[in-house]
């Protein structure tokens, strides 16, 4: 028994699974809260153009010896913006501009990485670094999800209506100019804080599937948050957790069990409308019968 407590505790005993723990749960709570929003308000595309947009960012700011954060953040607005302005200057649907615009930034960023041959290696941009993660990080992610919690805790019912009916939200006073961009502001900083945490690939798991999983088993937008960041900090922790005895890479790890609890969920919903439906033929029935 204790030989087995001891083995399960084995990863425990690393600083450096100790790091990746912590950065992978503070990573999965602004991801999850936002993630809530982009399925709500139906954006879940632009979640992925602004995870693969920042990597042109992330390459040039390597290049003028600055933050690496600093220049994924500009790229993720730019993209957010530039997508924008072609929606209100042109007649193409704007989840196709999204498409556009982040496989062209996408591409610029390889080609600018190929061309400059840095030392950074690239799979650690796009698949994270997790088990390399150091008190920097952990500071930064911390911050990014303080920050996104606070705005979502004062705003979040703004957002909300903003989501739902935008026009409405104009009609009743509300800056929805400044939301819109409050939003994308946020989803970018998210994608920052994921850089380390899963990659420019995976950070899409992390900002879209938890709220769609909770969207399958909440009633309420209040109690959809709070399943959407218990799924992604239980998937996040338990996926670095795994990796150490699997051999596998954490961030993959991560977004498989992300799949699976998502599927769960969808079992589980199916299985309830089944349900209802059986319990409402014998009502049914009667009442025709009458």
């Amino acid at each position: 028994m204790t030989a087995t407590f001891s083995f399960l505790l084995a990863p425990l005993q690393y600083d450096f699974m100790q790091h990746a723990l912590l950065l992978a749960a503070l990573a999965a709570v602004p991801a999850a809260l936002l993630s809530c929003l982009l399925v709500v308000k139906g954006y879940a595309l632009l979640g992925d153009a602004i995870s693969h947009a920042v990597f042109p960012g992330v390459v040039i700011a390597y290049m003028l010896g600055l933050p690496v954060a600093a220049g994924a953040f500009v790229a993720g607005l730019l993209c957010a913006t530039l997508t924008g302005y072609l929606h209100a200057h042109s007649r193409v649907r704007q989840d196709t501009l999204m498409g556009v615009v982040f496989s062209g930034m996408f591409a610029l960023g390889l080609l600018l990485h190929a061309w400059i041959r840095s030392s950074v290696h690239l799979d650690h941009i796009l698949l994270g670094d997790l088990l390399g993660a150091a008190a920097p990080e952990l500071l930064q992610s911390a911050a990014v999800a303080l920050l996104v919690a606070a705005a979502l805790a004062l705003k979040w019912r703004d957002l909300l209506l903003h989501a739902f009916d935008p026009v409405q939200a104009r009609v009743s006073g509300l800056n929805t100019a400044a939301l819109h961009y409050g939003l994308l502001a946020a989803v970018s900083l998210t994608v920052v804080a994921s850089l380390q945490a899963v990659g420019l690939i995976l950070a899409i798991a992390l900002l879209i599937v938890p709220g769609a999983t909770a969207l399958l088993l909440a009633r309420t937008f209040g109690r959809m948050l709070c399943l959407s960041c218990a799924a992604a900090v239980l998937c996040s922790v338990l996926g670095v957790y795994l990796s150490f005895f699997l051999d596998s890479a954490p961030a993959p790890t991560i977004a498989v069990l992300l799949g699976l609890a998502f599927t769960a969920a969808f079992a589980r919903s199916l299985w309830q409308a089944r349900a209802a439906r059986r319990g409402n033929a014998p009502a049914s029935a009667a009442r025709q019968g009458v």
